[in-house]
């Protein structure tokens, strides 16, 4: 086991390779009741809990961004209210990317913030949503539009709920780690460059290693920066493009796989416009492509993921934003470049 701490509106620690049930009976002691937030298709899976004098609560919510909606966190305040959740109780958050995501902005919404703990069982989920205390749902309008800065009090990562997980589901997570890489930290590119997703799979000693690199780059950003002012932005690099896909597709594509994109489209866009070296372009797609990850969109989308990134939460005003790199771990803002340049670098990575 391995302890990161971040250090935001309150301190609290994520739990790097735990056995999770173990470790939330420790947190829950002094709790009298617990609100469970998972997914239909999580909540199965959760086996036998052993919570000791706590009373848990479980809240289904519909699978992925699905649940994140205006109308499922009225049906959860609902429950809480029901229920007489007090600030004496805490929420629990087991799933996801928009599982954390919601149960924390629910936390966050219900008596002006009670405590909440977060368990991810994915890769994106444990790399970047569960860590930083960045909670939302969407709107229809955008993804993660609507929200609160709330951390949890603890996070707790148990490397054995990836086990189940699918192939496409573990790539896309990994799209979190190479942005880690490209902004922060070059030794998770060393860790990955040339190595096939079943071969990063298969090496446990590389996952722990890279994962646990992932999160302390955002726990040191998120510890300097909490709530997005300058020095956070620099997380969100791919993510311009990234979230205009999501929106577009409706969310048929996972996160990780449209921030890829957003990375292949910000490595075209960075060369042309003498940011970085061809080299470092490429590196980008070889990365992305040798872990299976799409680094192209359709062209015709263009009109509509423009319109998108207007209504991104980097934009000011009429200004376009987008995080960019002139080396590995050197971040700089691009505000409101040419869209002939943004359309001309598109093309590159469209079909």
């Amino acid at each position: 086991m391995s302890a990161i701490k971040v250090s935001a509106e309150h301190s609290y620690e994520i739990l790097i390779g735990v056995d999770w049930k173990s470790e939330l009976n420790k947190l829950l002691t002094g709790h009298t009741r617990a609100a469970l937030i998972v997914s239909q298709e999580m909540q199965s899976r959760l086996g036998e809990m052993n919570t000791g004098d706590t009373e848990i609560l479980t809240f289904p919510i519909p699978d992925g961004e699905a649940g994140k909606t205006s109308a499922t966190l009225l049906q959860v305040w609902n429950w809480l209210g029901a229920a007489g959740f007090s600030r004496n109780d805490v929420v629990i958050a087991i799933g996801g990317g928009a599982t954390t995501d919601f149960a924390g902005f629910a936390a966050a919404s219900w008596l002006r913030g009670i405590d909440w703990i977060a368990i991810p069982t994915t890769v994106a989920g444990m790399v970047d949503a569960a860590v930083g205390g960045k909670t939302a749902i969407n709107s229809e309008y955008g993804k993660n539009l609507i929200g609160a800065f709330h951390s949890p009090v603890s996070v707790l990562i148990d490397f054995t709920w990836l086990e189940t997980l699918s192939d496409r589901d573990y790539a896309a997570g990994l799209a979190e780690v190479v942005k880690a890489g490209f902004i922060a930290d070059g030794e998770i590119l060393n860790q990955l460059r040339g190595k096939s997703l079943s071969a990063i799979r298969a090496d446990h000693t590389t996952v722990h290693e890279i994962f646990t690199r992932a999160i302390a780059v955002k726990a040191k950003v998120v510890s300097q920066d909490f709530k997005e002012s300058f020095a956070r932005e620099a997380l969100n690099y791919g993510h311009t493009l990234g979230h205009a896909i999501e929106l577009e597709s409706k969310f048929a594509m996972r996160h990780g796989e449209c921030v890829a994109i957003g990375m292949a489209f910000m490595a075209q866009l960075q060369l042309a416009l003498g940011l970085i070296t061809p080299g470092l372009a490429q590196d980008h797609l070889d990365i992305l492509e040798g872990l299976g990850l799409p680094t192209s969109y359709k062209r015709s989308a263009w009109p509509i993921l423009l319109a998108n990134m207007s209504l991104d939460k980097k934009a000011r005003g009429n200004s376009l934003r987008f995080v960019t790199i002139t080396g590995i771990g050197k971040t700089e803002r691009l505000e409101n470049p040419d869209e002939k340049v943004l359309f001309a670098a598109y093309e590159k990575v469209s079909s």
